[in-house]
């Protein structure tokens, strides 16, 4: 992948995120006589922090649509080695998000208010059938088990935090089609999840659309709990309709 050349790339750029040296820990040190070896579980720790970094920064725009990135700057400042850096930009790469650029690194894929439509109808399709399966068989209780979800939503959008409100935005949905004991739909809905929150052109979601999404997942909740199921449908696919998304 890349040979050391990225950095005489004009337009590779020697990022790293804000709290990298936090999130990813330093290698310990080679001691005299004694030769580092990292066991093979810290190395995939390691991977999987530089991993959540780069999405944080994908969903915060800290990582810009078209842009490219150096791994091996990336790798230096995170200190560790490049190997899971690239492990998590092969990961990011299968995943829709960035695409490899040969010798220099990684160039953050720009997505198109069409892509975001689609994503929203395919999620459609796919959640809301599932909610309205769901709402006549389960007790009022378990859909409140759910509430924290919900709270830790509107928190992180009342603070405009966007990977915060990302990250409860999943975990919300992720929990709601768990409930249908569907794994693979479970997993289907929240990759394309996922992809919603990365920017499109680098326009970003404002605060006031964060607690609109938030206060949905309320409003949702509280109408299941009351069985009124057509208004649980409603608030459903008024949360996934193409319209919204299509930015």
């Amino acid at each position: 992948m890349e040979q050391g050349t990225a950095e005489r790339e004009p337009r590779a750029r020697a990022w790293a995120p804000a709290h990298a040296g936090s999130a990813v820990p330093q290698q310990p040190g080679r001691r005299s006589g004694v030769p580092r070896k990292a066991p093979r579980p810290q190395r995939y720790s390691v991977r999987g922090q530089v991993l959540a970094a780069l999405r944080e920064a994908l969903v915060g725009g800290e990582l810009a649509p078209g842009e490219v990135y150096s791994a091996p700057v990336l790798a230096e400042r995170y200190g560790v080695s490049a190997t899971p850096v690239r492990e998590a930009m092969q990961q990011l790469a299968g995943e829709g998000a960035v695409e490899v650029v040969p010798n220099r690194g990684f160039r953050v894929c720009e997505r198109s208010s069409r892509d975001l439509a689609e994503l929203a109808e395919v999620r459609a399709m796919l959640e809301v059938p599932a909610v309205i399966r769901l709402a006549g068989t389960l007790e009022p209780e378990r859909w409140e088990e759910l509430r924290p979800l919900a709270e830790a939503g509107v928190s992180a959008a009342a603070h405009g935090d966007r990977a915060g409100y990302a990250e409860a935005d999943r975990a919300f949905h992720r929990a709601l089609i768990s409930l249908t004991g569907n794994h693979r739909l479970a997993q289907v809905t929240d990759d394309l999840l996922r992809a919603t929150h990365w920017p499109a052109g680098g326009a970003r979601l404002r605060r006031a659309e964060l607690l609109a999404g938030a206060d949905e997942h309320m409003a949702l909740l509280d109408a299941l709990i009351a069985q009124e199921y057509a208004v649980a449908e409603r608030i459903a696919r008024e949360h996934l309709s193409v319209a919204r998304h299509a930015r």
